[in-house]
């Protein structure tokens, strides 16, 4: 323990300068920009920078590029909070209640969980990659397809907490994203399915296109169904732009570290990652929750939860990346070629060899977290105020956003089509009340529950899905996350004939 708080003060001594907080803070400020801009991934954010640090050294490169990763997981709240339209997948999350506070009036106290969540659960993530790093390490490489099946299937059962009252529309619009996932080449075999000779098709639907037809244009479409400017400026004039004092962010204490702790112990499992971390952090949260029927409508924890566990999911993503060279996320691969550029290759030997390095960049995501902080709280003064510009700007302004974005991640006008086509479906899901979140929840878990269901059984057989005990666990923990409601509902029924009876 003495050695890493001994290694942990030569890490804060190596980015005690000038040049590296600088190089720290223009990382956070592209990072942010880039997560709320739709279409720019924290991937793509780091990877736009990355052919700056060629000539840098090794600690400053790192450094500049953790800014931006832990920037990039904050900004994408920002454009989900305003209009909501997610900068980046795992923001869709924060939509759910972010929006609607400010549709409350309540846009400053919004930006401001978003804000203080995500940098509580960045320090968690922090803390617990320091620590834990390498015995955490050793228990993830040790899950065999199985188990991220499993874990996968878990993840679906939040549909039922996604959905509330209306879990069979929820159902039915996950099924509609698993099925989504069907379509193009076969991930084991490469076989074609369901592409309609379209050769565009082969590599399915891009995430980032469907994800902002879906809420962005979904949302402009039924908006301009009922457009009043009237009854926008109405709502104008009732905002509280201001941010809650510090004091505020104490009654969200433990839904930030619930949160965070979750969201790092899911980003160490590779292909996890912040988004499904998101959901399932939000799940467990509306069912602690007293009143989870706040839960959707602007509900604090919400906001509180998502946010904390997509930034806890960095620290988490580093972990197997330092440990053992094995990338937990999109944005932890582009990392990994970062240090292989500089001539590092992370495993155990990378934290005797390169101590400096190694601390370096786990001090200055403590840094990087403390500059968000200062950055987010004068900037959401201005960000809050996004979501109530005159709708006759606003609108054609996310439609070209929109396109844009689409357009940026292939260069592809078929990723535009993408975007326009879903968002009409996003439209008529709003039409029809039904939830868009979990067609989301189908895209992002259902590549993975199709290549670990096939892994395991090339690999075992179906007996694979039981012969393990950690994957007996949490098919059962699935069981329950279904059943418990079910339950709950029949038995909050029986009381209720049973009060109306006396």
């Amino acid at each position: 323990m003495s050695e890493i708080f001994t290694n942990l003060g030569l890490g804060f001594e190596v980015i005690a300068g000038i040049r590296p907080i600088i190089f720290i803070f223009v990382g956070v400020c592209v990072g942010i920009l880039g997560g709320a801009i739709p279409g720019i991934s924290p991937s793509m954010a780091v990877a736009l920078l990355l052919p700056m640090t060629y000539a840098m050294s090794p600690v400053m490169a790192m450094v500049m590029l953790m800014g931006i990763y832990i920037g990039a997981n904050y900004g994408g709240s920002i454009t989900a909070v305003a209009i909501n339209t997610p900068g980046t997948p795992s923001a869709t999350v924060t939509a759910f209640d972010g929006y609607p506070l400010l549709k409350k009036g309540r846009a400053g106290e919004a930006m401001g969980i978003s804000l203080w969540a995500s940098v509580w659960g960045g320090i968690i993530g922090a803390i617990i990659l320091i620590f834990f790093s390498v015995p955490l390490s050793k228990v993830a490489i040790k899950f065999w397809p199985s188990e991220y099946f499993a874990l996968c299937i878990m993840g679906l059962t939040t549909v039922a907490t996604l959905g509330g009252k209306n879990w069979q529309k929820a159902l039915a619009t996950c099924l509609f994203g698993l099925i989504l996932n069907t379509m193009g080449l076969d991930p084991t075999f490469g076989i074609k399915r369901f592409t309609f000779g379209v050769t565009k098709l082969f590599d399915g639907f891009e995430m980032v296109p469907v994800l902002i037809g879906l809420f962005a244009l979904g949302e402009v479409l039924a908006n301009l169904e009922n457009y009043d400017p009237n009854k926008q400026a109405k709502e104008a004039e009732g905002v509280n732009y201001t941010l809650p004092k510090l004091i505020y962010y104490w009654k969200l204490k433990w839904s930030i570290v619930r949160a965070g702790l979750a969201g790092c112990l899911i980003g160490i499992f590779p292909g996890a990652g912040g988004t499904i971390a998101s959901f399932l952090a939000y799940d467990v949260e509306k069912r602690m929750s007293k009143h989870p029927e706040t839960f959707g409508k602007g509900a604090p924890e919400g906001v509180a939860a998502a946010e904390a566990s997509n930034s806890g999911s960095v620290g988490g993503a580093m972990v197997p990346l330092l440990t053992l060279g094995i990338p937990g996320s999109s944005t932890a691969a582009v990392l990994l070629s970062a240090l292989m550029i500089h001539n590092l290759n992370p495993g155990p030997q990378l934290f005797t060899n390169e101590p400096k390095l190694v601390y370096g960049l786990f001090a200055s995501m403590f840094i990087a977290n403390i500059l968000m902080a200062a950055i987010g709280t004068y900037g959401a003064r201005l960000w809050v105020r996004v979501g109530y510009i005159k709708k006759t700007i606003l609108f054609p302004l996310i439609f070209a956003f929109a396109i844009l974005g689409s357009y940026s991640i292939k260069k592809s006008m078929f990723d535009v089509g993408t975007c326009l086509a879903f968002g009409l479906i996003g439209w008529m899901f709003k039409k029809y009340d039904y939830p868009s979140s979990p067609v989301v929840l189908g895209l992002v878990l259902g590549k993975l529950i199709e290549t670990n269901y096939v892994q395991t059984l090339m690999v075992t057989g179906p007996s694979g899905f039981f012969i393990r005990p950690m994957t007996v666990i949490l098919f059962i923990i699935s069981i329950a996350a279904i059943a418990y409601p079910i339950i709950a509902e029949r038995r909050a029924e029986k009381k209720a004939k049973a009060a109306s009876a006396t």
